[in-house]
């Protein structure tokens, strides 16, 4: 696995009036990146297009997996912050030619109302891949990820807290 490439990837904290980051529950594996009954919620989270430069990729990686158009920028993760993909032998994968994903973090603030997340649609192609969310607080957000992804999101927990409050 050392000798595979990190795929470059964005993650978001999309953080309510109140603090709270918006999850997805996502009910299906996506090739290395399984989940686990219990493990199920994360963050949004996607691929950086060649040639697309991070911030953009963000909001439309926001946008495919929510809806959400609606957000002020409220900053990013100082570092690139990476994590492995676990052991994967099944049916050829788009993800399995990486060794993991090197995310790059932002926060911003959701400026809309509730009615603009819609995480069960399809948009720009992109098959869903929550059938439910919902807004919990940051610091309980580790928790309730897969393993592998864990310490990536206790750091993003650790730098971004300033905006939970």
């Amino acid at each position: 696995m050392t000798d595979k490439p990190y795929r470059p990837n964005v993650g978001i904290a999309l953080f309510n009036a109140g603090g709270r980051v918006l999850i997805g529950h996502r009910f299906k594996h996506d090739g290395p990146e399984y989940i686990l009954p219990g493990f199920e919620w994360q963050m949004p989270q996607g691929g950086i297009d060649p040639d697309e430069d991070p911030h953009p990729a963000a909001e439309r990686e926001l946008y495919e997996e929510t809806g959400v158009t609606s957000v002020a920028y409220l900053g990013e993760t100082a570092e690139w912050l990476t994590y492995d993909f676990p052991p994967y032998d099944g049916p050829p994968h788009r993800l399995a030619v990486f060794r993991g994903q090197r995310q790059k973090w932002f926060a911003f603030r959701f400026t809309g109302e509730e009615r603009e997340i819609a995480m069960t649609a399809w948009r720009n192609n992109q098959e869903p891949e929550f059938d439910a969310w919902r807004w919990e607080e940051l610091a309980r957000v580790p928790e309730l990820v897969v393993p592998f992804r864990r310490e990536v999101y206790e750091a993003v927990a650790r730098e971004f807290a300033r905006f939970a409050r």
